[in-house]
């Protein structure tokens, strides 16, 4: 199994739901575990499926 780099949990951790990273400053215990868990789930997902990266040779289409 490879190491994850700095920046792949980085982004992550960006891409995590807003409630999951402001959660973790919350002053009810229970809310911040709840928050913990669901940014090590969205953390864990993004490095097991990383986004696609965007095909230069797809034609855009016209708006």
């Amino acid at each position: 199994m490879s190491h994850p780099t700095p920046s792949a949990i980085s982004a992550a951790i960006n891409a995590a739901p807003a409630f999951a990273r402001l959660g973790l400053s919350v002053r009810d215990a229970r809310l911040r575990e709840r928050a913990t868990d669901a940014l090590a789930c969205a953390i864990a997902e993004r490095l097991e499926q990383p986004p696609v990266a965007h095909d230069a040779d797809q034609m855009t289409l016209p708006l």
